[in-house]
């Protein structure tokens, strides 16, 4: 395991302020995985009102994100980071974008149950409610990857986001044809769609941020690389 540690410094202040910038990542990630976690409930419960909560809790996530990009311009403003400091803090601006970005996926989810516009097809609904379970362990992986700044678990976690997309394709598949029999309900269809594509785009973004931890303790970037490299790279990491 490839692991990254925060560098000494003369200045105790700046270590405690690098760690403290990574700790509210993961506090704000915390708080995204729970607010996926209660739309996966909501939607397999048709819970409006815990839906109704995370649409609400949704501005705590931006604003935790703005005061993480405040803190991370403070830094580069004030101490001038280099090396594998500025690494870390343009890494945790990233990432901390895209958890965000995932904030807003699950809001699009939460918001599809608070309008009643639920998949009408048990099959359609429980696809969705697994992939939603799906991406949440994936999430959560994804969290613990980045605390740890472990490069080989995050390339495990990349190559992971194949099966979600394999089973939104074949989500997908089924959702067009329950679409045909129902043209009457084309809308609600499009906004079902709409919430499946959020919880695959879960997936990418715990992807992305794979991918900024890799680059972080490696220096590699594989955003595009094919799946044999990064088989290859893991294998080099074992």
């Amino acid at each position: 395991m490839d692991n990254i540690k925060l560098n000494t410094h003369i200045s105790g202040r700046f270590n405690q302020e690098l760690e403290n910038l990574r700790n509210a990542v993961l506090t704000m990630g915390g708080v995204v995985e729970q607010q996926l976690c209660d739309a996966v409930v909501a939607l397999r419960d048709n819970n409006a009102g815990l839906a109704e909560k995370v649409v609400v809790n949704d501005q705590t996530v931006n604003a935790m994100e703005v005061q993480i990009d405040e803190e991370c311009l403070r830094i580069i403003a004030k101490r001038h980071p280099a090396a594998s400091d500025l690494r870390l803090v343009m890494t945790i601006n990233k990432v901390t974008a895209d958890i965000e970005r995932i904030g807003d996926d699950v809001e699009r989810i939460a918001g599809l149950i608070v309008k009643r516009t639920l998949p009408v097809s048990a099959d359609i609904k429980n696809g969705m409610v697994a992939t939603g379970n799906q991406v949440m362990e994936l999430f959560r992986q994804t969290l613990n990857a980045f605390a740890r700044m472990d490069a080989e678990a995050a390339l495990e976690i990349h190559m992971q986001d194949q099966d979600i997309d394999e089973r939104y394709k074949q989500l997908l598949m089924q959702a067009v044809t329950e679409m045909q029999q129902e043209r009457e309900s084309m809308h609600q269809w499009l906004e079902i769609l709409w919430a499946m594509r959020s919880l695959e785009r879960v997936g990418d973004r715990c992807k992305n941020i794979c991918e900024y931890v890799i680059y972080l303790v490696q220096g590699k970037d594989i955003r595009h690389a094919s799946r044999h490299e990064i088989r290859d790279k893991l294998n080099e990491l074992r």
